[in-house]
């Protein structure tokens, strides 16, 4: 294959032979995130809510994880670019040995702090025990998250995109089946509740890792991992922080945000954190199928920036911001048209699937210009503008929302956190094309 179609080839045709591939793998795990959070609900509306409280760490694992792995997969890119094949490799091997130092660490602190973090959120002992039961189990698997996610961006940096979609799309029909299978105790599996969910979990996610590793040694790809590059270069592992960093911390942010709309929406009742739950769930669907679009423009822009093909990153952008818009058109609709019938999949509560109906057309009212945010967020990213990446983050997530979830729900109570939602991506929106054109070498 010519190594140079990533600036040869015509830019739709590239971009959907990139994205497609991530597009259909992220729809599977958005679909094994509501199945999965459905059959949870059946256990109990308590455990629903565990999964709910549970979820933002469980979201900083995964940040941390696919975080320095966007870092990994924007050196490399960068690398490949320029023609660097060696220190692509060692861009490659190094980040490998980061994300073992960061599995340990994750591990370790994750399960600590769980019975503390539970615990500022529910004085439920219920809802306590089914968190706790959950996470210790879960948790266990951050190794894994780790390098399945390095070794995914990886594969996406050199343009593998159907290996990387069908290691996802086994990994979450995995995860889909055993679900029922574990939680509930179907043929000769024990019934293992709340624990069987999280086992299915990390079953769903090592199967990736496997066939990554399987596939490595049996197909070589371009890039290699190769012991001589262990030895640790500072410049290289500088590129790969300065990107993975605020790579962590923009997917790292919801978690903070999910805590503290947690903590105001329980002054209310608890059924409100219930349905911010569902409503993250239902999320993923638009968001992740978006990423997997990003997914896809990262190591191409990443690639031809690297080249200096500017005019060509420029048409990237606009094609991905147009697809993005579409998408989140779609949700938009089905949240303004069919919210009952959404929030009806996880809680038969009246009074539930009532608030549930109110959160979701208040909050889709943001949905189509946060495209804006996303992918200027993600294409920031690869192009090796982590900072410009990560204030996008931090207005979208931290600074404009949370703030203003405070007033309005102490002004017109709990509705007033789903308003929060669209002022701050209208918000984000502007600032986001701001930084856009300031930090790139062409105007968009």
């Amino acid at each position: 294959m010519n190594e140079n179609y990533m600036k040869e080839r015509p830019v739709v045709p590239l971009l959907l032979s990139m994205a497609l591939p991530m597009v259909i793998s992220m729809m599977v795990n958005s679909l094994y995130n509501i199945v999965d959070s459905f059959f949870v609900a059946k256990i109990s509306e308590d455990a629903m809510t565990a999964l709910s409280l549970v979820f933002p760490v469980q979201n900083f694992i995964n940040a941390v994880g696919i975080g320095f792995g966007v870092g990994i997969n924007a050196v490399i890119a960068l690398y490949l670019g320029e023609g660097n094949e060696e220190k692509a490799d060692k861009a490659a091997t190094q980040g490998l040995v980061c994300a073992a130092v960061h599995s340990v660490i994750m591990t370790a602190g994750s399960i600590a702090v769980m019975p503390a973090f539970l615990r500022v959120f529910t004085s439920s002992e219920d809802v306590l025990s089914y968190g706790i039961r959950y996470s210790r189990i879960a948790f266990l698997f951050a190794p894994v998250i780790m390098f399945a996610m390095a070794f995914e961006k990886i594969y996406q940096a050199v343009g593998k995109m159907k290996v990387t979609m069908t290691s996802l799309m086994c990994g979450c029909i995995a995860n889909i089946i055993l679900d029922p299978v574990l939680i509930f105790g179907i043929g000769p599996f024990p019934r293992m509740g709340i624990e069987g969910a999280a086992l299915a979990t990390g079953i769903g996610q090592l199967l990736p890792l496997i066939i990554y590793l399987v596939l490595y040694l049996v197909r070589p790809i371009r890039v290699r991992i190769r012991m001589s590059d262990i030895r640790p270069d500072k410049y290289i592992i500088g590129k790969l922080y300065s990107i993975g960093i605020p790579g962590t911390l923009n997917l790292a942010l919801p978690s903070l945000l999910i805590s503290a709309l947690n903590a105001i929406l329980a002054a209310f009742a608890g059924s409100y954190i219930f349905v911010l739950g569902i409503y993250y769930k239902l999320q993923t669907f638009l968001y992740l199928s978006v990423n997997g679009i990003i997914q896809g423009m990262r190591p191409l822009i990443g690639f031809n920036y690297g080249a200096k093909e500017y005019k060509r990153v420029q048409k990237i952008f606009r094609v991905v911001l147009l697809m993005s818009v579409v998408i989140m058109a779609v949700g938009t609709l089905l949240c303004l048209t069919v919210p009952g019938t959404l929030m009806g999949m996880f809680t038969d509560v009246p009074e539930t699937i009532r608030v549930g109906e109110t959160a979701l057309r208040i909050i889709s009212a943001g949905f189509i210009v946060s495209s804006v945010s996303v992918v200027a967020s993600g294409a920031l990213e690869g192009i090796g503008k982590g900072i410009p990446s990560l204030i996008i983050s931090l207005c979208r997530y931290i600074v404009v929302i949370i703030p203003m979830a405070f007033l309005l729900s102490r002004l017109i109570g709990p509705t007033g956190v789903w308003h929060a939602f669209w002022i701050a991506e209208l918000v984000t929106a502007v600032i986001s094309a701001i930084l856009w054109k300031r930090s790139s070498s062409y105007n968009i």
